[in-house]
């Protein structure tokens, strides 16, 4: 993607926007892409194969974890596959579960230092699993020696991590980074990242290839930051700007140090001070190496060595690109849905008028469709006079497990209406009197549903504000 078509989905109000606003070859491009879509997120799913274990960098909030079914997040995964086992399990992933889209390679170390089993794996499954998108993710050290290689390969989508764009903040955040045979510390490691980061940027954007940067979101080092990082990447052309919170790992430098992780607060101000900056997404998961299914279900275990091994993969490529044109009409009707609700909106544009955000449990495709108790995350959305607007995504433990007591219940309410305190109503398909009780003391009244996202959202706009009231 060239300097023009950039600019071309730039400009005020970035994180209002959706692909409504992209040129058309970039939509065709992005829009089975849950990460970079972020109407592709409700109906496409993605996987990651980790083939990758090895690193060239040490960040101080990393430690790469095996065997951890219960902890998400990057670097993390339950077993490491040969590139033959990874294509096994995409061909099995691919066949049961139609609608993933994508296969990316993010670790659980750097794939970039994992070269020949990270790119037997990519041609691999160009030859297996063609209707596949392949993305990949790197810190960037390696990343400029293998641009033609990427390109090849037919990889159009590389995310890169990156931190900060001045090295005294870097380093504070890289423990050494190990280059050109000698292992780096301080000033020097990070000044090394940061110029093959953006080295590896400009070549990715100068070969018409999409780049997302992820930036971890550090209280104390590069929260102020996180502006100056924001504008660099999009004068170097990245499509996307994801800034992830900060996760404290068990057994990271970061947490020997005592550093707390960033909170929805601390990533908010974050994301407002460069929304006019660049794209932001807002719907990441902070996906494990090994992550399977929709963004915010996790189905690894459900594709282990073992069980993939006892299935009868029957991957069909027909069969997938007839679901997948499907989802794309359902992806146009939500476009076309939210053009009708800005317009309906519209007739709402009163004085009193005050924007609102719901909070929203949903396993996907686009509707009201989960429990309350069952909710691990909530989607948030805003509805204002512009219409209706996806604002972000948060974690939470589950009200329900089976095994708790009545003070969990109470901690654990707490904790998500904590989470949801600037929300004014949320949509459910389902939750029980005393939760519903108890959120009403914090101000949150439930509804329950079982429509459409979108179709819930105006119902409670016009709930709120009614046309035929208007003074």
């Amino acid at each position: 993607m060239n300097e023009n078509s950039c600019s071309m989905v730039e400009g005020t109000g970035a994180h209002g926007k959706s692909t409504l606003n992209l040129p058309e070859e970039v939509v065709n491009r992005v829009k089975r892409h849950p990460c970079y879509s972020e109407e592709a997120h409700h109906f496409f799913a993605r996987l990651h194969v980790a083939v990758a274990p090895a690193c060239n960098i040490q960040c101080k909030y990393c430690n790469r974890k095996y065997d951890c079914v219960n902890e998400s997040r990057p670097g993390v995964t339950s077993e490491v596959l040969t590139p033959e086992e990874a294509v096994e399990k995409v061909l099995a992933v691919g066949t049961v579960i139609k609608q993933t889209s994508v296969v990316g390679i993010a670790g659980p170390g750097d794939p970039l230092a994992n070269p020949k089993r990270t790119f037997k794996t990519f041609s691999l499954l160009r030859e297996k699993a063609p209707d596949m998108k392949l993305c990949l993710s790197t810190n960037g050290l390696a990343l400029p020696d293998y641009i033609d290689a990427i390109k090849e390969l037919g990889i159009d989508h590389v995310t890169i991590t990156i931190n900060a764009v001045d090295p005294e903040i870097g380093k504070h955040i890289y423990r050494y980074v190990v280059w050109k045979g000698k292992k780096l510390t301080g000033y020097d490691a990070a000044a090394v990242l940061l110029e093959r980061q953006l080295t590896g940027l400009e070549k990715l954007v100068e070969n018409d290839i999409l780049v997302k940067v992820n930036s971890v979101l550090i209280p104390g080092i590069n929260d102020a930051h996180m502006k100056e990082v924001s504008q660099i990447i999009r004068k170097k052309g990245a499509f996307l700007h994801n800034i992830m919170p900060l996760i404290i790992a068990d057994g990271s430098d970061f947490e020997r140090e005592g550093r707390r992780p960033a909170l929805m607060e601390d990533v908010a101000l974050a994301q407002q001070s460069c929304e006019r900056e660049s794209r932001l997404m807002r719907h990441c998961r902070q996906c494990r190496a090994d992550a399977v299914g929709l963004l915010g279900e996790e189905r690894s275990e459900e594709f282990t060595k073992e069980k993939v091994r006892q299935l009868s993969a029957t991957y069909d490529v027909s069969s997938r690109q007839a679901l997948h044109a499907e989802l794309d009409e359902r992806i146009e009707k939500m476009k076309e849905a939210r053009k009708k609700a800005a317009r309906l909106m519209e007739l709402r544009a009163r004085a009193d008028f005050i924007p609102f955000n719901v909070a929203v449990a949903t396993k996907g495709d686009g509707k009201v469709n989960q429990h309350f108790g069952q909710a691990k995350e909530f989607q948030i959305f805003e509805v204002s006079r512009k219409g209706l607007k996806f604002i972000t995504v948060r974690r939470v433990s589950s009200y329900c497990s089976g095994k708790e007591t009545c003070g969990d219940h109470i901690e654990r309410m707490g904790e998500i209406a904590g989470m949801l305190g600037d929300c004014r109503y949320l949509l459910c398909k389902r939750i029980g009197t005393e939760p519903m009780n108890r959120l009403r003391e914090y101000g949150i009244e439930s509804v329950m549903a079982n429509g459409s996202i979108d179709d819930e959202l105006l119902r409670l706009a016009e709930r709120q504000y009614p046309v035929q009231n208007q003074v």
